[in-house]
């Protein structure tokens, strides 16, 4: 096997070689192309991810099954003022009366919702207050300093229940999803509703100014059941007071807020971090695997130096053998005009149009023929190619000695 050592490039045909191969320079643009549309389509969605939504029981902002959004919105549309708080004290405080917040009656219902998350201390803040009380789903603790006189008897699956009692409230109600906790009430004068193994799951009592009301179940509150039965009836005909407060106590209490000024890396959500990890992960894979296919790179020494006739002579077969003849004759022609401009003291830039005026003042040759053995048209045949580079080396002679 022959190995063939030829001249590099000249500056004026490098451009066109990498122009004809653009390959060799952008072989990498895809994957960064790639790359940055993953990295920009991940930190947008990160970005664009909507902040976490309520969904703790009974909750007025929560839309879920077990959540009261529907409840809160439909009091609202009949005129219901409603005032959230997480925390006791911020309840006593806008159910008292006279601050603008409750009316000045004090005509204020609280409606505390799990009470498992209320501290002694602020279970008695609540039963200080002189605002109506409402308390689904009750525990014994509550019981015992928001409801005194009302215990918890047993527990029983809820299910469709008769009023069975004389509170208007339940009677216009009818039928609805009540059990749960069932009840035992020793006040005098409270009403017991909605009777279960002869407990009642729903009683409402007068107590220092204010009405109590102690519900077995918070069902027919949420989003899921409200439609059902006479839910919807019963809630709003128990809730309605003209001012609502809905506390609704958090697993943490809230902590004072931050102080200090935040670092940009804050500000940046966790998935942006986690898409951006991946996305180096991949880059890593994809590096390896390209060394892995490429290779060490590993210096040859050439056998033999061979002469340049010889070189010129094997890139002639090969354009043969690939019937290059467009090829061919482009290469004789830009090797021609080069010569010839130099035996014209032309400029390199100077076209075939002028190369062939020029030829064709010194020597006499109509200009059409020299211009169409310089630029003309391409041979069809091999003869053609043939004839091409003997007119060209005629013009070469007449052009003068380079």
């Amino acid at each position: 096997m022959t190995s063939i050592i030829t001249a590099p490039a000249s500056p004026a045909t490098a451009p066109a070689e990498r122009a004809a191969n653009p390959a060799s320079r952008g072989q990498w643009r895809l994957p960064v192309v790639i790359a940055a549309i993953v990295l920009l389509g991940g930190g947008l969605i990160a970005w664009l991810q909507p902040g976490a939504t309520p969904t703790g029981y009974l909750d007025p902002g929560n839309a879920g099954p077990n959540g009261a959004r529907a409840l809160a919105t439909i009091l609202s549309e009949r005129g219901e003022r409603i005032a959230t708080a997480t925390t006791a004290a911020a309840a006593s405080k806008a159910a008292a009366p006279g601050n603008g917040a409750a009316p000045a009656n004090g005509a204020a219902t609280i409606l505390v919702t799990n009470p498992y998350l209320l501290t002694p201390a602020e279970l008695s803040t609540i039963a200080h207050t002189r605002a109506d009380l409402v308390l689904p789903d009750p525990d014994s603790a509550e019981l015992a300093v928001l409801a005194p006189g009302v215990t918890v008897a047993e527990h029983a699956t809820t299910g469709t229940a008769n009023p069975d009692c004389t509170l208007p409230a339940a009677v216009l109600a009818g039928n609805a999803d009540m059990g749960g906790t069932l009840l035992a009430a020793t006040v005098k004068g409270a009403v017991r509703c909605y009777p279960a193994d002869g407990h009642p799951a729903l009683v409402r009592y007068s107590a220092g100014g204010r009405v109590i009301t102690v519900l077995g179940t918070g069902m027919p509150l949420t989003n899921a059941q409200l439609g059902n039965l006479g839910n919807a009836a019963l809630a709003m005909n128990l809730l309605a007071a003209g001012r609502l407060v809905w506390l609704e106590p958090t697993a943490t209490p809230p902590g004072p807020p931050p102080t200090g000024t935040q670092t940009f890396t804050s500000l940046i959500p966790k998935p942006v971090y986690m898409v951006t990890v991946q996305l180096l992960i991949a880059v890593l894979l994809l590096a390896l695997w390209r060394v892995r296919r490429l290779g060490p790179v590993v210096a040859e020494r050439l056998p033999a130096v061979v002469r340049a006739s010889e070189t010129t002579e094997g890139h002639g077969r090969l354009y043969h053998a690939r019937r290059a003849r467009d090829r061919a004759a482009q290469v004789l022609r830009d090797a021609a005009g080069d010569r010839m401009r130099k035996a014209l003291s032309l400029p390199p830039d100077a076209g075939p149009e002028l190369t062939a005026a020029t030829l064709a003042q010194r020597t006499g040759t109509p200009v059409t023929e020299i211009a169409d053995t310089l630029s003309g048209p391409l041979p069809a045949d091999d003869a053609a190619l043939v004839a091409l580079a003997d007119r060209l080396d005629e013009l070469e002679r007449k052009a003068g000695p380079r």
